[in-house]
């Protein structure tokens, strides 16, 4: 058995012991260059198993970059035009972009959804190929990168979200700004009592705490944690109490 092989066996060994994966996991694709660069292609159950999946093959001494294209299978199967349509309204309602210009790429043309508004403060321009969404431009700070980011994930339809946008100025990142974009989108969720829901940081590991009626509501704020860009796992200790 040559090198490479026994590198991707052993990457399909680190796959299937991951137990937010299907049993029996196997990549749609899988494949290494000779400078280490690992190509990872299938459909994960959530954002979760993907991320999880990419710390696993990622921490192999074998593998020295990812090039990553594991999609989430989603909610509700959309057209790109119906994920469109679905961020342009979330974007364009969203009380914190009202400074931002909003554009989508439609047939390889940006076209502006909402033009540039006074004193303007950055942009996002949006883009839906297969259902991956692409944002790209500028905003003003990590909460509005990781809000975005968030809106795009919630869409149904939404299958991975590449998250480009820009922070003009630089931000600094830290526990503290993470928890507190965990606050931000918990409040914002609609089917989260966010009072009743604790998080706390460590690193780039979320702890979720907290009491809450039912597990989908349990499972729906461990998901917006997981949704956010920068957060590498999730631990969460919310009680369900009926």
């Amino acid at each position: 058995m040559s090198d490479r092989s026994k590198i991707l066996d052993r990457v399909r060994q680190s796959l299937q012991s991951e137990p937010r994966l299907a049993q029996g996991f196997q990549p749609g694709r899988l494949d290494i260059d000779s400078d280490g660069t690992l190509l990872i292609e299938g459909e994960v159950p959530s954002v979760a198993a993907k991320k999880l999946a990419l710390e696993r093959v990622a921490a192999l001494p074998e593998v020295s970059g990812l090039l990553d294209r594991l999609r989430v299978t989603p909610a509700s199967p959309m057209q790109d035009a119906e994920i469109r349509a679905h961020l342009r309204d979330a974007f364009a309602q969203e009380p914190s972009f009202t400074a931002l210009e909003i554009s989508e790429l439609r047939a390889d043309e940006l076209v502006a959804v909402r033009g540039v508004p006074a004193g303007a403060s950055g942009r996002i321009d949006i883009e839906v190929d297969e259902g991956v969404v692409t944002l790209n431009g500028r905003v003003p700070g990590l909460n509005s990168k990781r809000l975005a980011g968030v809106l795009a994930w919630w869409v149904p339809g939404s299958r991975d979200v590449i998250n480009g946008l820009a922070v003009e100025p630089p931000e600094a990142d830290s526990p503290d700004l993470i928890a507190e974009a965990v606050r931000i989108v918990l409040d914002k969720d609609p089917f989260v009592d966010a009072n009743q829901i604790r998080a706390g940081v460590r690193h780039r590991i979320v702890r979720l705490t907290g009491l809450v009626p039912t597990e989908s509501e349990r499972d729906m704020a461990e998901n917006d944690a997981w949704y956010l860009f920068g957060v590498d796992s999730v631990v969460n200790e919310i009680e369900v109490r009926p």
